[in-house]
């Protein structure tokens, strides 16, 4: 079932083409990645998502019917552009926020005191936020998205300002949001993120869908026919390699095992190379290698700019 059918939508800023006609669907329970470089409309559409824009033109379906703003009660939205009152204490701005999303002030106050304690920030609670690091008050933003247990929640760059092992917890806790039934969108340019967390992706540009699909097909849609290959010894092994069947594009050692990049030819296939090195040497590993998504970011953005 999907929760979200964009179709066709259309939104101008005067004579900047915000987006233009893009269509695109999310399944629900699904983790979906909209991608983009800076200016590709990822935030408008985020925007009109959670109705502080309307599309000129087109149509938006949640859940089935057209989206209203008595929708958003039900989405959890983290801007990419944060911002917490200063002078209030920590709490009084945590539970006026819960609030807003219709929590009464016990339920705000009983499912506040939950995530604080998860993420072991008790003492915060009658802190200002101006004591507060940007990477703290940015774990408050995280928790007042939550709290209210949406079913669909939209993170901008969550990740933005974060040291590893905090970006490495939020990983965690958005995955345990999907594991309850919770449908994510998540924007970000940190593509490894994307291989880690999303189901499905998006890519955007000049306000279009440029790819998208399962992360997984979409690496196998941009495949190289390019593999790795470990054998035993410590030195590249002696003799002429077939030119017919693949090249050698970097070799290196570990230990006492050599490791090859090979470029296989168009018409060889993963099993005529294993067949080629098995018969010939001691063969520990064989892996495909698929390009990131970093890589298909690149260059399918760079090649969609240079016909624009």
């Amino acid at each position: 079932m999907k929760i979200i059918e964009i179709q066709d939508v259309v939104k101008k800023f005067g004579q900047q083409c915000a987006l233009d006609g893009l269509s695109l669907s999310v399944e629900q329970g699904c983790t979906f990645g909209l991608l983009g470089p800076n200016g590709a409309g990822k935030t408008t559409l985020i925007r009109i998502l959670t109705c502080i824009y309307q599309a000129d033109g087109g149509t938006i379906l949640f859940q089935g019917h057209p989206l209203t703003p008595t929708d958003v009660a039900r989405i959890g939205y983290l801007p990419e552009e944060r911002g917490l009152y200063k002078k209030m204490t920590v709490s009084e701005q945590a539970i006026y926020l819960a609030r807003l999303r219709g929590l009464s002030r016990a339920d705000a106050v009983s499912n506040l005191k939950k995530w604080f304690r998860k993420f072991e920030i008790d003492s915060w609670w009658n802190r200002r936020v101006e004591e507060l690091s940007k990477g703290m008050q940015q774990k408050i933003q995280f928790i007042v998205t939550v709290v209210h247990q949406p079913d669909f929640l939209i993170f901008d760059e969550p990740f933005s300002g974060f040291d590893p092992i905090n970006a490495d917890l939020l990983k965690r806790e958005i995955l345990e949001l999907k594991q309850r039934g919770a449908t994510i969108i998540l924007s970000t340019h940190n593509m490894a993120s994307v291989e880690e967390i999303c189901d499905d992706i998006a890519l955007i540009n000049h306000g279009r869908v440029l790819l998208e699909g399962g992360v997984n097909d979409v690496r196998r849609r941009f495949r190289k026919n390019q593999y790795t290959i470990t054998l035993e010894g410590d030195t590249l092994p002696a003799g002429e390699f077939p030119e017919e069947l693949f090249e050698i594009l970097s070799h290196h050692t570990e230990g006492y095992h050599t490791i090859l990049l090979l470029q296989a030819t168009p018409d060889t296939g993963a099993n005529a190379l294993l067949d080629y090195f098995i018969h010939r040497h001691t063969v520990l590993s064989f892996n495909e290698v698929l390009p990131s998504m970093n890589d298909i970011f690149i260059s399918s953005v760079q090649t969609q700019n240079k016909n624009h």
